[in-house]
C-alpha cells in the first residue's frame, strides 16, 4: 500500500472517531512529513559540516589585539605534510598588519591625513619591526621604517601634484608624486591592492624613472618592475636592518623559531651546484600599455 493510501485511511479514521476535528487537506500531509524529515536531516549534519569547514575561523574585522596562532607543523587540512622543515617552536601571536596605507577611516572625506606612532615593537611573524599608529578614532599596525620612533608624525596622501614632494621617512605617497631616486618600501603592484613588494627587514627599492603615467622601480634583487604612478609606497628603508647579521649560536635556537632539522642524509650535488653567471630577467610590468598598432 502506498503512502498516500495510508494517509487517506488514517484521515478517514480520525474523522469518523471525532467529526469536530479540523479538516486537513490530504496533499499537505506528505509535504509536512517530508519537510520534518528534511529538517531533522539538516540538524543532524550541521555540526559535522561546521567542524570540518575551516573558513568559520577566519577573522574579517580588523583588530589590533594579538591573535594566538595554532601550530600546523607544516601540515595542511588533510593532515599530510605540505611544507617540510617546520615543527615545534615557541607559541606566537599574530598582529594584523594594514598594508593599505591609503585606507581612509569610515565617515571621513578622502584627503591627506596624519598619524602618530604610538609603539614600535618586534613581531614574531616577520623579520621587520612593526609600529602601532593612531589617527582619528582608529589604531592600526604598519611596517616600521628604519629610523621610526615613538612620537613621530607620519603623513599619508594620495594626491599627485605637478611638483615632486619632499617627503620624509615613514610618509606614504603615490610613486608618481615622489622625486626620482627616492628609496621606497612597501610597494603596491596595483592601486589599492596593498603593499606586496619590499617588505622584508632592511630592504628598499629605488625609483629609477617615470614614463607616461608609469614608474620604473628597482627591487632589492636588482630586478626592475613597472607600475602605475598611482600605486602607493612608503619612503625609506624597512626597519631591523641587522636582521641578516644575527648569529644563532646553537641549533636549539632554530627549534625555538619553529625550524625542524633535515633528515641528515647525504645528498649528491648535481650540475646546479656550479657557479653560473646569468643575466638579469626582463623588467616585470604590471601595466597594460597599448600596442603601436593600436596607437
Amino acid at each position: 500500500m502506498t503512502l498516500s493510501g495510508l494517509i487517506q485511511t488514517f484521515r478517514s479514521l480520525l474523522l469518523s472517531s471525532s467529526p469536530h476535528l479540523t479538516r486537513i487537506p490530504v496533499s499537505s500531509m506528505p509535504i509536512s512529513l517530508a519537510s520534518q524529515l528534511q529538517i531533522r536531516h539538516e540538524i543532524g549534519t550541521s555540526a559535522v559540516v561546521s567542524a570540518r569547514d575551516m573558513l568559520w575561523k577566519c577573522r574579517t574585522k580588523y583588530t589590533i589585539k594579538p591573535i594566538p596562532l595554532r601550530k600546523t607543523g607544516g601540515r595542511d587540512h588533510t593532515g599530510r605534510i605540505s611544507v617540510h622543515g617546520i615543527g615545534g617552536g615557541r607559541k606566537q601571536c599574530y598582529r594584523m598588519i594594514d598594508f593599505r596605507r591609503l585606507n581612509y577611516e569610515e565617515g571621513t572625506e578622502p584627503g591627506p591625513f596624519d598619524e602618530k606612532v604610538v609603539q614600535v615593537r618586534y613581531d614574531p611573524c616577520r623579520s621587520a619591526d612593526i609600529a602601532l599608529v593612531a589617527g582619528g578614532k582608529r589604531k592600526r599596525w604598519i611596517i616600521a621604517t628604519e629610523n621610526m620612533e615613538v612620537g613621530d608624525i607620519i603623513k599619508t596622501s594620495g594626491h599627485i601634484g605637478r611638483m615632486a614632494v619632499s617627503a620624509k621617512e615613514g610618509d606614504a605617497y603615490p610613486v608618481g608624486a615622489l622625486p626620482v631616486g627616492t628609496l621606497i618600501n612597501n610597494l603596491e603592484s596595483h592601486p589599492g591592492k596593498g603593499a606586496q613588494y619590499i617588505r622584508a627587514a632592511g630592504t628598499c627599492g629605488v625609483l629609477l624613472r617615470k614614463v607616461s603615467g608609469t614608474a620604473i622601480i628597482q627591487l632589492p634583487s636588482k630586478r626592475q618592475m613597472q607600475v602605475l604612478e598611482t600605486c602607493m609606497a612608503t619612503v625609506g628603508r624597512v626597519s631591523n636592518i641587522d636582521h641578516n647579521k644575527q648569529i644563532l649560536g646553537k641549533a636549539g635556537r632554530n627549534r625555538w623559531l619553529g625550524k625542524r632539522p633535515s633528515s641528515g642524509l647525504w645528498h649528491r650535488k648535481g650540475g646546479w651546484a656550479g657557479r653560473k653567471i646569468r643575466p638579469l630577467p626582463p623588467m616585470k610590468s604590471y601595466v597594460n600599455l597599448p600596442t603601436p598598432n593600436a596607437r
